[in-house]
């Protein structure tokens, strides 16, 4: 009988990490332990995967509010700065403004509008069309925002982000002026030295900042991209993946990873002499039907893999071969037709019909997706995932 399953991912309980932990043995040795607890064996092409946050850790990659102030008002003057386009999250961004603000004399905060960047509504695009308001050209004040809207809660958290980031501010004894915009380049009318906060679109912001005019443009990726007073930093993404550690401190998003997984994967194929697959992970890349939110709010999926990860998908869709080129087939010989089609497939099967419908994503969001919503983000213990068959297909016995 052909075998039955196919993909298996599980969760991997590890230690708790500190900084200075050797974050590569214990991986290896978490996943060693799990294969005998759980009784599987080793294949190539298995995939290890370990969520961002445990690299950070055993890096001691971290920073404060004042080390956040210090490196802003070194690069902004301690005037005032427009903080464009934040996302609305208290464990990505809270901190991050508080030590913004700590740099700066004034903050005039452009808060896009119905929705940040990652899919947090602070109202409803029903409640736009009902108010007359276009988002693509209108510019709102806090008086106005609040004469159309009142004082809305975000649906999950129970929170009102303006006045929560509003408090924030102004706790830190900064001034605080609020817009909602979506064009950037609204800023540039308060102030012409702009930190730009979204993330997937921050270098078009920044380009059209500087067209237009502005005076000193940076992003959060370039806020701690180099130690300040013996910090934690990342030199690619500064301030972006980062989360909440304590309500003084961010954990940054690792770096120097590629290292950490070549080295695991190498500790691997030492032990069980199979080509194992390794992979960091943050967000997965997904949208939350419901609440709206596309839960990538770090700056990418992964921010380091070993080659065998590297690519997209290569895949037939096998309701569209059964419905088209074999509809005529049932049975055995149905079977025997799709597999011999799998076989013969191209290796690159872009503009296929027959693969039309497949998800056209690089291998690392789609497994790093699979990984965030195995591990959690909460109290599962399983910072590691074991991935099998994720390679395998319908030929695969």
């Amino acid at each position: 009988m052909s075998r039955m399953i196919g993909t298996v991912s599980r969760g991997v309980r590890a230690p708790i990490i500190r900084n200075g932990d050797d974050i590569v043995q214990i991986v290896v040795d978490s996943v060693l332990e799990a294969s005998k607890d759980a009784g599987f064996e080793f294949n190539d092409r298995d995939i290890v995967a370990m969520t961002e946050a445990i690299v950070a850790r055993a890096q001691g990659n971290y920073a404060t509010v004042d080390d956040i102030a210090c490196d802003v008002r070194a690069k902004f003057g301690g005037e005032t700065v427009g903080v464009i386009l934040p996302i609305l999250s208290r464990n990505r961004f809270a901190i991050c403004l508080r030590g913004i603000a700590k740099g700066a004399k004034k903050i005039v905060l452009q808060l896009s509008y119905p929705s940040d960047e990652v899919g947090n509504h602070l109202i409803s695009l029903d409640k736009l069309d009902e108010k007359g308001v276009n988002p693509y050209t209108d510019v709102l004040s806090l008086e106005k925002y609040r004469e159309l809207f009142g004082y809305e809660k975000h649906r999950f958290t129970g929170i009102d982000y303006v006045e929560y980031y509003e408090g924030l501010i102004k706790d830190c004894g900064c001034e605080c002026e609020i817009i909602f915009a979506n064009d950037a380049r609204a800023i540039l009318n308060y102030t012409k030295n702009v930190l730009c906060c979204d993330i997937h679109s921050r270098a078009r912001s920044k380009r059209l900042l500087k067209a237009a005019g502005a005076d000193i443009v940076l992003g959060l990726d370039e806020i701690m991209n180099a130690p300040v007073n013996g910090s934690g930093y990342n030199e690619n993404y500064g301030l972006l993946g980062s989360n909440k550690a304590t309500e003084d401190q961010v954990k940054l998003f690792p770096r120097d990873c590629q290292p950490v997984v070549d080295a695991i994967q190498k500790k691997l194929y030492e032990a069980t002499g199979k080509k194992i697959e390794v992979m960091v992970y943050g967000d997965g890349a997904f949208k939350d039907p419901v609440g709206k939110i596309w839960e990538l709010a770090d700056p990418v999926v992964s921010p380091a893999y070993t080659s065998g990860l590297e690519g997209t998908p290569n895949e037939l869709k096998l309701k569209y071969l059964a419905d088209n080129e074999f509809a005529g087939l049932s049975g055995d010989a149905l079977k025997e037709a799709i597999k011999g089609k799998i076989v013969e497939k191209d290796a690159n099967l872009v503009g296929n019909m027959a693969s039309e419908g497949t998800t056209p994503r690089q291998l690392t969001d789609l497994i790093g997706s699979l990984c965030d919503l195995t591990s959690g983000s909460g109290d599962k213990g399983t910072p590691i995932v074991f991935i099998q068959g994720y390679f395998d297909n319908y030929t695969t016995e």
